[in-house]
């Protein structure tokens, strides 16, 4: 039994569905602060098995142990945290409670039921201002936002009980940038408000909800000047926690990087979304963003090597998926 938190979330809910498919049993602990019921009854749909889900606070140790004892479970793969950098900034306090409080009462309650075998959810934010390119996972660490420093105190704490207790099993991810969505068109990303994230951004230009693009730089050291990233289809992402999973067979704490290692600029995306969704989209230069780099994308070797994972879907795949999951979810999981 794998215990997710923050399960009915966008990389959570595509998780179980690939851990459901591989005959995994899971059970979900959610908030629903930032996702959606729908999200799970959706994916029982898709793979035609139950999810326990326990609704609970990432914060309540209580519940946390008496769900992992209830349902005798054998991994911890977590999610749950807030995670909006421009949020994060404007709301510390609320960042460092959730995610870095919220993890810790997550490995007290671990440790109180003699569970030590996590996968944990980081963060290429990690890495800060790149220093070289591509990112290995040695590159120096420094967070330059709330968001990204609660998921490098994390990683910290994970070490430090490592160290403390070795019987410990750790897989510390660090995701780049997940887009995308399941081919079925069912589960995907569904922000809430204005989008944080450039994929659904443009999706939602696409369809009509939003007038238009604004492109923040174009006079970057870039191909096109535009800031270029790494971005991953949320399922090769969530097979990347299943081989995570299965490396957990012996007492470790090791770090790769999920990514595909190829940079994909701002108009790369734009002219990728034309093709896959045959609408224009409209978009508007404007100057830089502070905080903002111009390129940041993995050297995702040591997955290849170590988790024996490598990305395998395309930029046009990501754009073909998450407009699928657009158009026939035009207002994400508030349709039904």
């Amino acid at each position: 039994m794998i215990f997710v938190t923050g399960g009915a979330g966008y990389i959570g809910s595509h998780t179980c569905l690939e851990l459901l498919t591989a005959g995994q049993e899971v059970v979900v602990f959610d908030s629903f602060c930032n996702s959606h019921r729908e999200s799970l009854r959706r994916v029982e749909e898709l793979t035609g098995k139950p999810i326990i889900l326990v609704e609970g606070d990432i914060r309540d140790q209580p519940a946390i142990e008496n769900a992992l004892r209830t349902y005798k479970c054998s991994a911890v793969i977590h999610f749950a945290g807030l995670k909006a950098v421009g949020e994060s900034v404007e709301q510390p306090l609320a960042y460092y409670d959730n995610n870095v409080i919220g993890t810790h009462r997550l490995l007290a309650a671990m440790a109180s039921c003699g569970l030590r075998r996590l996968v944990f959810s980081s963060s290429a934010t990690v890495y800060g201002e790149p220093q070289h390119l591509p990112l290995t996972e040695d590159h120096p660490l420094s967070a330059t936002n709330p968001y990204g420093r609660s998921k490098l105190i994390i990683e910290e704490m994970l070490h430090d009980l490592y160290r403390s207790d070795p019987t410990w099993q750790i897989a510390i991810l660090r995701y780049f940038n997940p887009v995308g969505a399941h081919s079925s068109g069912r589960i995907g990303e569904d922000p809430q408000g204005i989008p944080n994230n450039l994929m659904p951004f443009v999706a939602q230009v696409a369809i009509g909800r939003r007038e238009q693009l604004m492109i923040w730089g174009n006079d970057y050291p870039t191909p096109d000047g535009t800031g270029m990233r790494d971005y991953i289809h949320v399922v090769d992402l969530a097979r990347g926690h299943l081989k995570a999973l299965e490396c957990l067979d012996r007492p470790q704490c090791f770090t790769t990087n999920l990514g595909t290692g190829i940079g994909y600029s701002v108009l790369d995306v734009v002219k990728s979304f034309e093709q896959a969704s045959g609408r224009s989209i409209p978009y508007q230069l404007a100057p830089r963003r502070p905080g903002d780099v111009a390129s940041c994308y993995s050297d995702p070797s040591k997955a290849k090597q170590y988790l024996n994972w490598a990305a395998e879907k395309d930029l046009l795949t990501m754009c073909v998926d998450a407009w699928r999951w657009q158009t026939q979810n035009p207002n994400g999981y508030q349709t039904e």
